[in-house]
Parts: C-alpha cells; sequence; structure tokens
C-alpha cells in the first residue's frame, strides 16, 4: 500500500494556507499599477516607477473626481475587492503608497 510521502502533504498544506491570506503584495502593486495605466491612460514605464511617495490625487492630472469612482470601480472588479463610501478618503489617494497600503488591507479583508 503506497502513502503519499509527509512532506508533499505538507508544502500543500503550506500553500494552501497562503492562498488564505490573499494575493501578495507584488501581485497586488502589478495589478495595481496595470489599473492606472488603464482607466488613467498613463504610459506604462512612467507607471512603473511609481514608488509609495508619488502623489496620486492633486498631482496627476488624469487622476481627478471623475476619474475617481472608475479608479475605485477598476479596482473592485480586478482585485476582487468591495470599497465602500466610508472607505475612501484623501489620505488614501494621496500617495501611490496610501493607494497600495488601501488595495492590500482590502484584498487581506476578503
Amino acid at each position: 500500500m503506497a502513502t503519499e510521502p509527509e512532506s508533499s502533504h505538507d508544502s500543500t498544506e503550506s500553500a494552501l494556507d497562503a492562498s488564505a491570506l490573499g494575493p501578495s503584495r507584488i501581485a497586488i502593486d502589478r495589478e495595481l499599477k496595470a489599473i492606472l495605466c488603464d482607466v488613467l491612460g498613463l504610459d506604462a514605464n512612467d507607471v512603473a516607477g511609481f514608488n509609495a511617495d508619488t502623489g496620486l490625487f492633486g498631482h496627476l492630472p488624469e487622476l481627478d473626481s471623475m476619474a475617481v469612482a472608475g479608479l475605485l470601480t477598476e479596482m473592485e472588479d480586478r482585485l476582487d475587492i468591495i470599497i465602500d463610501d466610508d472607505d475612501v478618503d484623501g489620505e488614501m489617494l494621496e500617495t501611490y503608497g496610501g493607494l497600495l497600503a488601501f488595495a492590500e488591507a482590502k484584498a487581506v479583508e476578503g
């Protein structure tokens, strides 16, 4: 009677535990940058250079109050998150780092 090696079972269990935490920071970062390109029509090479301190709302002319709704809707769809009206404030839209942290927190909430 053949049995599955213990180590194989452990690695499968670890993979399942990791997936329960939601997407990785790298995956969210990559998708968020793609969303910014798609929704705002920004150049991918420019967006690739965004860091935590890169200014968004008030710094990017493409991200005006009308574009915020489209950005948030696309984030919900592509990151599989729900954004309530109460969640949205100027701080989360001020910098790329703020938006990324918000998206990560929402992804963990599930």
